[in-house]
């Protein structure tokens, strides 16, 4: 047996709000939408990972998501253009990445990172 994908799923209460901060701000497409269930994703090759910690690294809190993009300085205007707050960073971590934390509509922190 050979696991191909893992899938996060995330309960929520309004979908619009999902559409606008992992749609609009973050660039993913809408790749299914039952209504009552939506995917967002991207036709990018991705690896198959899930992570498990006691911290987030640098004495910050476990996200619930770790979301990699290719440029971190410009998800990072675009979170500012939106008016979401920055919860932690843009820090440069010793482990070779370049991140910074958002919480999503629901709560939830994010760790948006690219690998220096």
């Amino acid at each position: 047996m050979k696991v191909k994908r893992i899938v996060a799923n995330v309960e929520i209460a309004t979908p619009e709000a999902a559409a606008s901060f992992y749609g609009d701000i973050l660039g993913l497409d809408l790749l299914m939408d039952h209504g009552w269930f939506q995917s967002y994703g991207s036709g990018e090759k991705m690896n198959v990972q899930v992570g498990f910690g006691s911290e987030g690294g640098s004495g910050t809190p476990v996200p619930a998501l770790s979301i990699e993009v290719d440029d971190v300085g410009e998800a990072l205007a675009r979170f500012k253009s939106a008016g979401v707050p920055i919860e932690y960073g843009p820090a440069d971590e010793p482990w070779g990445v370049r991140r910074f934390y958002v919480r999503d509509p629901y709560g939830r922190l994010v760790n948006i990172l690219q690998h220096l």
